[in-house]
């Protein structure tokens, strides 16, 4: 039988990637996103109406996380996995933060990934699925002048082995992946804000020892993985998927 997979954030960036790789591997989806527009045009791109399904929600609102499993459990019976990618990019520093943005990036980047796992959970235990969210390099580490954005994508970790912890022994699976820089639409908008883009994107692609940034379907890849019964022996697991970029001791010479 094939699985049945609530991605969120799927309307752009990993996302996005992760609901084309998903469908190539037979998954039928409930695609959920803010954004109707672009979440309708990829459902009608993957061309499986009876298999994909949309529906228009945002992940900080436990109502509309639980109306998506809910889409899923009455349409194709079950729930098999959560592919969690939704999420909003901020910046500023302890000082220069707003208590409203910090609240904001709080409640997308670390309530959401909380609220959309635990609608998920009761339909997850019944058929023993899995649950991958999507960190950061900085849910290891931190960027400056992103407070907030690190303590959330800091929180997700804790959250992903909590639950991972908790629910083992149900069956149910919990694993974190933790991109670097990934060329998608949030990238290229933190690029553009830059006073030099051109040579900001220089830098992305020189910090890492792979030589480039990474591409949105090489971290799908990892996701759809962690979501089939090949990874049935890994849980509470943070899966580093940034071209070395945490491997390399900063400041070190160039060989």
């Amino acid at each position: 039988m094939n699985k049945v997979t609530l991605v969120t954030g799927a309307a752009s960036g990993i996302g996005e990637a992760a609901a084309r790789v998903l469908a190539e591997d037979g998954h039928r989806l409930v695609l959920m996103d803010i954004d109707t527009a672009r979440l309708t045009a990829l459902t009608e791109a993957l061309g499986r109406p009876d298999d994909i399904l949309a529906i228009t929600g945002s992940v900080a609102d436990l109502a509309d996380c639980q109306a998506a499993v809910a889409l899923a459990r009455d349409r194709f019976g079950r729930l098999d996995g959560l592919s969690h990618n939704a999420g909003i990019q901020t910046y500023g520093t302890a000082e220069e933060t707003s208590l409203e943005l910090w609240d904001r990036t709080i409640n997308v980047n670390l309530t959401g990934a909380f609220l959309a796992a635990k609608a998920a959970l009761p339909a997850l235990r019944d058929t023993g699925g899995a649950i991958v969210f999507m960190g950061s390099g900085q849910s290891l580490a931190a960027q400056q002048g992103a407070v907030a954005y690190v303590t959330a994508k800091h929180g997700m970790h804790g959250l992903c082995s909590a639950i991972a912890v908790d629910h083992a022994a149900e069956g149910v699976r919990a694993n974190i992946v933790a991109p670097g820089a990934i060329d998608t639409p949030m990238l290229r908008k933190t690029i553009a804000m830059a006073d030099d883009p051109a040579g900001l994107e220089r830098i992305l692609h020189r910090m890492n020892p792979t030589g480039r940034i990474g591409a949105a379907d090489e971290i799908a890849a990892v996701v759809a993985f962690l979501l089939s019964d090949k990874a049935s022996f890994l849980t509470g697991e943070l899966i580093r998927v940034d071209g070395g970029l945490l491997s390399l001791i900063g400041g070190s010479p160039e060989v």
